[in-house]
């Protein structure tokens, strides 16, 4: 029987929380495409309207090892700065991932900055081992977190 398996990354950052939650979580799909079209080909909700429940699809370029994930919003609190989504298509869900989630927290640092907290849980398929792919994930998400934080250090403006 797959056994469940987590990983964590933390990750600083010299934005305010409110401004990195919104621009890498909340509206990751609009600016996604705009400041890392190298990976984010195309992002657009699916259903609903961003709240719980909703689902978003990112579809990405030959630099991922897939083309898509499709991932559902089970958790939010914009005050919080905190959300929790499931994977629920793509991404190797139903090749080597039976299921994967993820919770997302920002919280307020010294300085005006924040650090994010994001804990991966993830259920791999029968006879599933994984390599480097953990390396990876917690490269792609350290580069989604730093790719909105350079956006916004460069647009002082946006997100507030």
């Amino acid at each position: 029987m797959a056994s469940t398996n987590s990983w964590t990354v933390e990750i600083a950052s010299p934005v305010a929380a409110p401004r990195l939650f919104r621009a890498a979580v909340m509206d990751w799909h609009t600016l996604a495409p705009k400041v890392t079209s190298h990976v984010v080909a195309s992002a657009h909700p699916v259903e609903g309207e961003g709240g719980v429940g909703s689902v978003r699809q990112f579809n990405f370029t030959s630099a991922m090892p897939f083309g898509f994930v499709k991932e559902r919003l089970e958790f939010l609190d914009v005050d919080k700065c905190e959300c929790k989504s499931t994977l629920v298509e793509g991404g190797g869900i139903g090749v080597a991932i039976e299921t994967a989630a993820s919770h997302v927290k920002v919280e307020s640092a010294a300085g005006g900055g924040c650090v994010v907290k994001v804990d991966s849980t993830y259920k791999l398929l029968p006879g599933v081992e994984v390599q480097d792919e953990i390396t990876k994930a917690k490269e792609s998400v350290t580069n989604i977190f730093k790719a909105a934080e350079a956006y916004l250090v460069a647009n002082p403006e946006a997100y507030n």
